[in-house]
């Protein structure tokens, strides 16, 4: 819950959340912009490097919105996160089950693909919104989520390079995902 101060200024630790949708002034703290970067991948192992290195930073509670045309590595990358959070054997690709459920010792991840999804609403169903609250969660073909996805999420855009195997990915990191980008040792 967030106080007020005796000058009007919200104080605590859940200031920005309550702000949002209020015009700011001068006083009120205001949210980071989002923080991009591209990298290129140049080979699958590029692709694995960076799949880990996201993959150590993750928490519980987090999204990571992976973006992409058909066949441009989402669930590869997909794959190299789940076995980097301690994920062994065969990682199918949700397309037509929808989604797969991970339980690690790490924390659980969700990993949706929702090509075949028409209705924003039918994700619901899915348990979604208890994946975004308890566990990690991949999802391929984010936009179909419309206004359901979380605004505090990393996106992915994983696009086609100059060499078959070689992609060039594009970060975009918002709310707690801003910083852990700038970070990105890679």
């Amino acid at each position: 819950m967030a106080v007020r101060s005796r000058r009007g200024k919200l104080v605590g630790p859940y200031h920005i959340a309550n702000v949002v949708g209020h015009r700011y002034n001068n006083d009120m703290p205001r949210p980071l912009s989002p923080a991009r970067r591209e990298i290129v991948l140049s080979d699958i192992q590029a692709t694995q490097t960076l799949a880990t290195s996201i993959a150590l930073l993750a928490l519980p509670g987090d999204v990571v919105a992976l973006r992409g045309n058909l066949g441009s590595g989402k669930t590869t990358f997909a794959r190299f996160f789940i076995a980097a959070r301690g994920g062994a054997g065969e990682v199918p690709s949700p397309t037509f089950t929808l989604l797969q459920v991970y339980l690690l010792p790490a924390g659980e991840i969700w990993h949706f693909d929702l090509y075949r999804i028409e209705n924003e609403r039918d994700v619901l169903e899915l348990g979604i919104d208890e994946a975004f609250r308890d566990a990690i969660s991949l999802i391929e073909w984010p936009e179909r989520l419309g206004s359901l996805l979380p605004n505090d999420r990393l996106d992915i855009a994983l696009d086609f390079a100059d060499r078959a195997d070689a992609r060039r990915a594009l970060l975009t990191g918002q709310g707690s995902w801003v910083e852990r980008v700038v970070a990105l040792a890679i």
